[in-house]
């Protein structure tokens, strides 16, 4: 019987699936339980699935990693029934799988009706005809997306890329296929949800809000509508689309037999959305509601049955990014409200490498991360994916801005079909996708394939064949011209904008974005200063998770922390001589401790000192220099990375290192024309006026020297001072360093690195006092304390200390609220390995592992 209610509804398929694996080679002891199949719940990917079972370790521990490689090549089969009812007339009954991992069959009663090779796109298949007839057999068939690559490689002809596995010949996570800081598991399976979608007349395919701000400060949302007609009987009428925000609303009509519509909404002094920092971030409702077009003039609007309705939040601002040639090259310089902004930001792996398990509230502590280090803005890197809607809104919400590659990343990628038409689908989707969040401010087109063809041998090797090039100058400025004009784009990251090639080399530190991996690779961190980019998108410094996440998952096989050039470590380090590289790079400024506790914290402050130098250059340089966005914020299993935040969500060292440097209120010592210079950094709407105390002191805090340096900074500004003669040379640098103090900002410049200086290994006392939830440790300085840090995760792998590299001068005091629902034992909290220094790397060999006049005060 035909229904007059035309509501949509939505089954969504998450249970009654069986799992199983159809072909691979596959362990003997599982082979006959995986086989049979297991009861499995979608989404989820076949790693999931099997540690559910518990058939399979942790992958993120030990070695297992290595232990489970056979399922890269290991193919997988979803079943369930389908039990629909018939359907009416003028009923669309579709199968929504919103995404697959990756290269699959689907069928329905042993039909085919859909094969798939993109994790980044959502299917959408009219079942109408194959259902309603008795329970139906749905069945997704996964193949190994590793062979189906070399395939494809054999095929089209393999293409230059990093890393060995031909991840550029399948749109899945290039990551997937492991990194420099990531696994290798290439999961499979159905890693979003499947759900029938039954729908009658049309419905929504596409809203894309439009947003503008006017001079006047009048909001304009002009609401792209796409509808999807049914192709039944009544589906061609006239609809009316109605969309409402901010107390305003407007319709729009879609002709009958049309599929688009325009609806323009206007709001009078629109409050603007701001970046954090730079002011509030109002959100408003945009509702969107699809109806038949009703010819009874009595009718609201002449609107008839509802057909569907979308919602998000919107907010109100613009975005330009200014490239335009000046006197030091090539700006690249974002505007928000046509306000220059400061790039303080951090690029953005996939938080989990098994997708499935990230929930909102996993991305709102990522969130809380990148805010609680001052940062301003995330970019989402193109060797990951497109996230979910819930980072955005996120990101909506706290002012976070977004930079969003597209999903190309470190190699050639084919321009032949059938990946040049994934590629432009899966774009076309998420740039519609993403249309409504205010927080996205810049589409690239990619990572590192510009420079990669340049500099990387990949022109012999490709000898002609194409490489992608197309994807980033035409295809991505095409797509976003068309579906989202209001906000700009880049060709890749680095890039020179506007130039070819054979014009300006798209990664020179003059011309637009710049990625410096000298650094790290082959030379010293000191060499940031080398450089003035306009804007530094990618660069980072290795260092160590934290002792509890290697005590979770690096482990010798009796159980203790794998030391350094155990197999165990060395699997959870992925870069190239990675503990080589972090020798060499802590050598010339903490040297290179023989023990491990040791190395431990010297590579771990090493990478959190390289970070800081580089940020603090950056910033010392705006509105030259108009954005720092570090490698990398966090990581997505255990490993020795660039992270700031570990695989377990601990934050290392070199997080609180960022929080200093990109603080809104800095002060440094930074070289200009061969002296040192006082550089302050005001990123606030506010004038910094104020006089800075300057002293030269002994490391016991005698003053040898000083001045008061009166000084005022305009709002979104830096100023630099020339500091007095007298405070500029030290008699002996081993023995003297310069203090800085304006307001709450410290700056404690030494004019020699540690191994030179005549540190003392025991450099403070502490004292402990309990307090609601943990403990205050209270720690005064005898003499200059370098970077003074509780490790408390030594002692609580859940707890947490509010501050870290405190470097205190002779006499200084800090107090560390360490949170902990643990008591703790008070005399390991205030000595190493739990406090540490700089300093106590300074201990002459064989020296007593432990701070005695920290313990002393304990038992105090």
């Amino acid at each position: 019987m035909h229904r007059t209610d035309h509501q949509p509804s939505t089954h969504v398929l998450d249970d009654g699936w069986t799992f199983t694996a159809t072909a691979g080679d596959l362990p003997d002891a599982l082979a006959e339980r995986l086989r049979a199949g297991l009861p499995a719940t979608v989404p989820g990917t076949s790693h999931t699935h099997l540690l559910d079972a518990g058939l399979i370790p942790d992958p993120y521990l030990d070695d297992n990693e290595q232990r489970l490689a056979w399922m890269k090549r290991a193919a997988w089969a979803y079943d369930r029934t389908l039990d629909e009812s018939p359907a009416d007339e003028d009923e669309r009954v579709d199968l929504v799988l919103e995404g697959v991992d990756t290269v699959a069959t689907v069928l329905l009663d042993g039909d085919v009706v859909l094969r798939s090779a993109n994790m980044h796109r959502t299917y959408r298949v009219d079942v109408r005809d194959r259902v309603g007839h008795g329970p139906s057999r749905l069945r997704v068939e996964i193949a190994s997306a590793l062979e189906h690559a070399e395939r494809e490689a054999e095929r089209l002809g393999a293409r230059p890329l990093a890393y060995p596995q031909p991840f550029n010949m399948v749109r899945k996570m290039a990551c997937s296929f492991g990194w420099d800081w990531g696994p290798d598991l290439q999961t499979a399976g159905l890693w979003k949800p499947v759900l029938v979608h039954r729908w009658r007349v049309a419905r929504l395919a596409s809203v894309r809000p439009l947003v503008r701000v006017e001079p006047d400060g009048t909001g304009t949302v002009e609401v792209v509508v796409d509808v999807e007609r049914s192709g039944l009987p009544g589906g061609d009428v006239a609809l009316a689309v109605r969309a409402r925000v901010a107390g305003v609303e407007a319709v729009g009509v879609v002709p009958a037999g049309g599929s688009r519509t325009h609806v323009h909404l206007e709001v009078p002094h629109a409050p603007l959305w701001w970046p954090v920092g730079h002011g509030s971030q109002p959100l408003h409702d945009l509702v969107v509601e699809l109806h038949v077009l009703d010819a009874d003039a009595s009718a609201p609007h002449g609107r008839g049955p509802a057909l569907g309705t979308w919602q998000r939040r919107i907010g109100f601002r613009t975005v330009e990014l200014d490239t335009e040639p000046d006197d030091h090259g090539s700006a690249f310089t974002l505007r928000v409200n046509g306000r220059p902004v400061f790039v303080k930001g951090a690029n953005w792996i996939p938080d989990d490498h098994l997708l499935t398990r990230l929930t909102r509230d996993r991305y709102a502590t990522a969130v809380d991360h990148a805010l609680g280090a001052h940062l301003n803005l995330l970019r989402v890197w193109g060797g990951g994916i497109y996230e979910s809607d819930d980072f955005y809104e996120l990101c909506d919400e706290r002012g976070l801005l977004v930079w969003q590659d597209a999903l190309l990343a470190c190699a050639a990628y084919p321009e032949e079909e059938p990946l040049a038409g994934e590629i432009e689908a899966e774009l076309r989707e998420h740039v519609a996708r993403l249309t409504p969040h205010p927080s996205l401010v810049l589409w690239n087109g990619g990572n590192e394939n510009l420079w990669g063809f340049l500099d990387w041998g990949w022109r012999d090797e490709l000898d002609g064949r194409t490489w992608g090039l197309r994807y980033a100058t035409e295809l991505l400025p095409a797509v976003v011209a068309e579906l989202d004009p209001t906000r700009p784009w880049c060709a890749n990251s680095p890039c020179a904008p506007g130039a070819a090639l054979d014009e300006v080399h798209p990664n020179d530190p003059d011309h637009g974005s710049h990625h410096q991996w000298e650094v790290w690779n082959r030379i010293d961190y000191t060499a940031y200063r080398d450089e003035v980019p306009r804007f530094c998108s990618e660069f980072g410094f290795q260092g160590p998770p934290a002792w509890a996440t290697l005590a979770r998952a690096v482990r010798d096989d009796d159980g203790t922390v794998a030391g350094k050039e155990h197999p165990t470590f060395l699997l959870h380090q992925k870069a190239e001589d990675g503990n080589g590289k972090l020798d060499r790079g802590m050598a010339p400024h903490v040297g290179v401790p023989e023990d491990f506790t040791d190395w431990l914290w010297a590579a771990q402050l090493n990478q959190a000192r390289a970070i800081r130098f580089a940020v603090e250059h950056y910033r010392s340089w705006w509105p030259v220099t108009a954005g720092a966005i570090v490698w990398q914020l966090n990581d997505c299993w255990p490993v020795t990375s660039w992270a700031a935040v570990d695989g377990d969500g601990r934050r290392k060292p070199l997080w609180f290192a960022m929080r200093a440097a990109f603080a809104q209120r800095t002060v440094t010592v930074q070289p200009r024309d061969g002296r040192e210079t006082l550089v302050v950094a005001n990123d606030t709407a506010n004038l910094w006026q104020g006089v800075a105390r300057l002293e030269r002191q002994r490391l016991d805090g005698t003053v040898r020297a000083s001045a008061d340096l009166p000084l005022t900074v305009g709002a979104w500004s830096t100023g630099s001072f020339a500091l007095p003669a007298d405070l500029r040379v030290p008699a002996d640098p081993r023995e003297e360093v310069l203090v800085v103090r304006l307001d709450h900002a410290r700056a404690v410049h030494c004019w020699v690195e540690d191994v030179d200086l005549a540190l003392d290994p025991e450099p403070v006392v502490a004292r402990v006092q309990p307090v609601a939830g943990g403990y205050d440790v209270e720690v005064t300085a005898t003499t200059l304390a370098k970077d003074v840090t509780l490790l408390v995760d030594r002692l609580d792998p859940d707890a947490r200390v509010d501050d870290a590299l405190v470097t205190l001068p002779a006499g200084a005091r800090a107090t560390f609220r360490v949170s902990t629902t643990q008591p703790l034992d008070v005399a390991a909290l205030v000595r190493s390995p739990v406090l540490r220094t700089a300093n106590d790397l300074r201990r002459p060999v064989g020296a007593v592992d432990a701070t005695t006049s920290g313990a002393a005060a304990a038992r105090g």
